[in-house]
C-alpha cells in the first residue's frame, strides 16, 4: 500500500485543494473543506458474468422481461418505477427520525417470499428486535447482522445470497482498505464504490441509507449520488403523520413519481388516496381557507391552503409562509396590491399549508391569493370550490400542466365547481363538475366573492 497523502475536500461540490481554505473557490460556499486521506489501493477488476472489458452489440444483450423485485410496497414500487432492478444500488436520505431505517425494515418485513439481509451499523440486534417488534413482524427471511466492517458484511452477503441487502447506514461503515475514520469523506466513497462493484458483479441489488447535513442535501462526497443508480428523498414534517418518498435521480424509472406515507404506531402505512386525507370536512364558514388541486410528480392532490392576515403589531409586517416558499408569497403578495389594489404592507401575513406538506406546484399561486383576499375581507370562500391556475407577474392566471387529471379529481372528491385558466384545453366530455375559466387574477376574485 502506498503512503497515504492528505488533501481538502469540499463536501459541497467535491473541489479538490492541497490545504484547508475557509470558501471554496468553486461554489462559493464557506466552512465546507474536509480533510480526506488519499490511498491508491489496488483493486480488482470489476467482471460482471465475465464479460468485462468485451465489447458486444447492443441486440445481443439479452434482458429479463420481469427482471424488477417487487418490494411489496405500492408506493415504494411507484417511485422505482415498477420496482427494484437487481444489481442496482439505491440511496435513501432524509432528516434524522423520518422513518428512513422504520422504511428499510419494513419493506423487507413485507418480502416474506425473498431471503434478505439487513446490515445495521447504528443500532445493536436487540434494538433491531424491539423495533420488529413494534411493526408486529417476525418473519423467517430476514437475516439481521450488527456490524460496522464492509469486509464482514460482503463476506456474510456471500454466503447467504439474499435477494436485497439494506446497509444502515453508509456514514457509519468501514474499509481495512483506507485508513481514515468512520464517516469521512474517504470512507463513505471507498464503501460505496466497493458495494457498488459487489452489486454489479453479484447481481445482488443494495440500499443503503445515508445522512443528510444541516442544508437539507446528502451528506458525504457528491460523487456518492453520481454512483448510485437511484436517490431517493424521504421528506415530511416530524410533526405530522405524512412522509413524501421522491426519486431525485433514478436510471431505471421517472424522476416525477413520489409515495405519500403515513407514520402510525406500528409503523409507516401507504396513502393510496391522501387527498381524502389532507382536506379538512370543518371549513364551512371559516375565511381563509381556499383549496388548490395541485400535482406533486403525476398524482392529483387537493390541499388545503390556509392564511391569516392582521393588522401589524410591530413597525415591520411579517410574512411567514409553511409549506411554501416564502420568496414566492412575497411576489403573489406584490401581485396582489399592483393588480388587485389590495394594501397589505401594513399587514402580516401567515401562509400554511395543511397536512404538513411542501408544496412546489406553482398551480396553487390561485388558491394562495385566494385564502389571503378570504383572510383579509373575512370573507369565506365556497367549500365547493377549488381553485388552480399559476398566477403570473402582470397579474394573468397560466396555464398548467396534467389540468384533466386536475379537474377529474376535484369531481372524484364531491366538489362542484373549478376555476382554471382561460388558456387552458381540457376534455369536457363526461364531466359533471362546473369548470370556469378565468383569464385574470380579478375575474377569478369577482367569481369567488361575488362583487
Amino acid at each position: 500500500m502506498a503512503k497515504p497523502s492528505v488533501q481538502y475536500v469540499c463536501s459541497n461540490c467535491g473541489a479538490k485543494a492541497p490545504q484547508l481554505l475557509g470558501r471554496c473557490p468553486v461554489c462559493g460556499e464557506w466552512g465546507t473543506y474536509e480533510e480526506e486521506i488519499e490511498v491508491k489501493v489496488k483493486g480488482e477488476r470489476l467482471k460482471v458474468k465475465g464479460e468485462a472489458g468485451k465489447p458486444v452489440r447492443l441486440h445481443e444483450i439479452e434482458v429479463q422481461e420481469d427482471s424488477r423485485i417487487d418490494m411489496q410496497c405500492a408506493e415504494l414500487n411507484r417511485v422505482l418505477g415498477g420496482g427494484l432492478v437487481p444489481g442496482s444500488l439505491v440511496l435513501l436520505g432524509g432528516e434524522p427520525g423520518i422513518g428512513k431505517s422504520t422504511l428499510a425494515l419494513q419493506v423487507l418485513m413485507r418480502m416474506t417470499s425473498r431471503r434478505t439481509l439487513y446490515a445495521s451499523g447504528e443500532e445493536s440486534l436487540r434494538q433491531l428486535k424491539l423495533r420488529a417488534e413494534r411493526l408486529a413482524g417476525s418473519p423467517d427471511s430476514l437475516y439481521l447482522i450488527a456490524d460496522t466492517s464492509l469486509e464482514n458484511i460482503l463476506a456474510e452477503t456471500t454466503e447467504l445470497q439474499p435477494d436485497l441487502v439494506v446497509i444502515d447506514s453508509i456514514q457509519t461503515i468501514q474499509t481495512d482498505a483506507v485508513e481514515a475514520t468512520i464517516g469521512s469523506l474517504t470512507q463513505v466513497k471507498e464503501c460505496a464504490a466497493r458495494i457498488l462493484q459487489y452489486a454489479k458483479e453479484r447481481n445482488i441489488p443494495f440500499l443503503i441509507v445515508g445522512h443528510i447535513n444541516k442544508e437539507g442535501s446528502l451528506a458525504g462526497p457528491k460523487v456518492l449520488e453520481h454512483m448510485v443508480d437511484t436517490v431517493l428523498q424521504f421528506e415530511g414534517d416530524q410533526h405530522y403523520l405524512y412522509r413524501i418518498l421522491r426519486a431525485q435521480k433514478n436510471r431505471f424509472g421517472s424522476t416525477s413519481e413520489i409515495g405519500i406515507f403515513s407514520m402510525q404506531n406500528d409503523g409507516l402505512r401507504e396513502v393510496s388516496n391522501p387527498s381524502e386525507l389532507l382536506l379538512s370536512t370543518q371549513r364551512d364558514g371559516l375565511s381563509g381557507i381556499a383549496i388548490a388541486a395541485a400535482v406533486e410528480g403525476v398524482r392529483p392532490l387537493l390541499i388545503e391552503v390556509q392564511a391569516l392576515v392582521s393588522s401589524a403589531a410591530y413597525g415591520t409586517p411579517q410574512r411567514s409562509s409553511t409549506g411554501f416558499d416564502a420568496r414566492r408569497l412575497n411576489m403573489l403578495l406584490a401581485v396582489l396590491e399592483k393588480r388587485v389594489g389590495f394594501k397589505l404592507l401594513q399587514k402580516d401575513v401567515f401562509l400554511n399549508i395543511a397536512g404538513g406538506l411542501r408544496v412546489n406546484d406553482p398551480a396553487i399561486d390561485l388558491a394562495v391569493l385566494a385564502a389571503v383576499l378570504s383572510s383579509n375581507m373575512d370573507i369565506a370562500l365556497d367549500a365547493s370550490t377549488c381553485l388552480t391556475g399559476e398566477v403570473g407577474l402582470a397579474g394573468e392566471i397560466r396555464p398548467v400542466n396534467r389540468i384533466d387529471q386536475r379537474i377529474r379529481e376535484a369531481e372524484k372528491l364531491g366538489f362542484r365547481r373549478i376555476l382554471i385558466p382561460a388558456a387552458q384545453a381540457y376534455q369536457k366530455e363526461g364531466l359533471h363538475i362546473e369548470v370556469q375559466a378565468v383569464k385574470k387574477v380579478t375575474d377569478a376574485f369577482r367569481l369567488l366573492f361575488k362583487q
